[in-house]
């Protein structure tokens, strides 16, 4: 691919210039997270109107590919890492066969006396008590989620004893407590990480991300139990797909 506009070609000049900027985005002359030239130097490199180049990287932009840093310029955006929910598949399985390092790091495992907004979600009488596991889930050493799972104490008695790092939750809870997941509840929805959630992930306090709750059902119907899952809308999206 040439990086020179042809100007007496039938192709459109801003889409000449958009498939040499895909280029060098795609075969990497332009590294993830490497500033790109202005739009002024793009504009003086190319003879074109700085509206068609603003027009241009608008497009790669809204494909992915580039991401504006108000007042520091226009930038080479870094992959998102693409999964399913993990109510289908667990997070750290679909990244590891994706051949992505994983890390998860147990912030806590405590035993307390949830709030109204968790026992309702878990049918809990006002004197249950659930356990509550808060996890760091990294790839590559960058953290990208945080996970906080509820389970009653009376469905999974000394679950503190259990390995939640090297092993799953939902195999811990399934292998020693007779708890498969047999239907689940989900809301997803666009939330600001708090100064906590931050910290943990690498973020600063007030940026975007997603969050994704579950409430997991047994064979009887029992919820036994409540997810809720902050990812980094920068480093990973998730993929929905219906059979009808």
């Amino acid at each position: 691919m040439t990086d020179v506009l042809e100007r007496d070609s039938a192709t459109p000049l801003y889409a000449q210039l958009e498939q040499i900027l895909h280029g060098r985005i795609v075969g990497g002359q332009w590294a993830p997270g490497q500033r790109i030239p202005s739009e002024n130097e793009l504009n003086k490199m190319f003879g074109l109107s700085r509206m068609t180049v603003r027009g241009v990287l608008t497009k790669l932009v809204g494909d992915g590919l580039l991401v504006r840093v108000p007042g520091k310029g226009t930038y080479v955006a870094t992959p998102k890492i693409s999964a399913v929910s993990p109510a289908y598949r667990g997070v750290r399985e679909q990244l590891e066969s994706q051949g992505y390092e994983t890390s998860t790091q147990l912030i806590s495992l405590t035993l307390e006396t949830p709030s109204s907004g968790v026992r309702e979600r878990l049918s809990l009488a006002a004197d249950d008590q659930t356990y509550l596991v808060v996890r760091v889930r990294s790839v590559q050493g960058e953290p990208i989620s945080l996970h906080r799972s509820y389970v009653p104490a009376r469905l999974a008695p000394g679950l503190a004893d259990h390995d939640v790092v090297a092993n799953q939750l939902c195999v811990v809870l399934e292998e020693h407590y007779g708890l498969p997941m047999k239907h689940v509840r989900e809301d997803l929805e666009a939330v600001a990480v708090s100064t906590s959630e931050a910290r943990h992930l690498g973020m600063r306090r007030g940026e975007p991300a997603l969050q994704l709750q579950d409430v997991i059902f047994d064979a009887l119907n029992r919820p036994f139990e409540y997810s809720s899952i902050v990812f980094r809308g920068d480093r990973l999206r998730l993929r929905f797909d219906y059979d009808r």
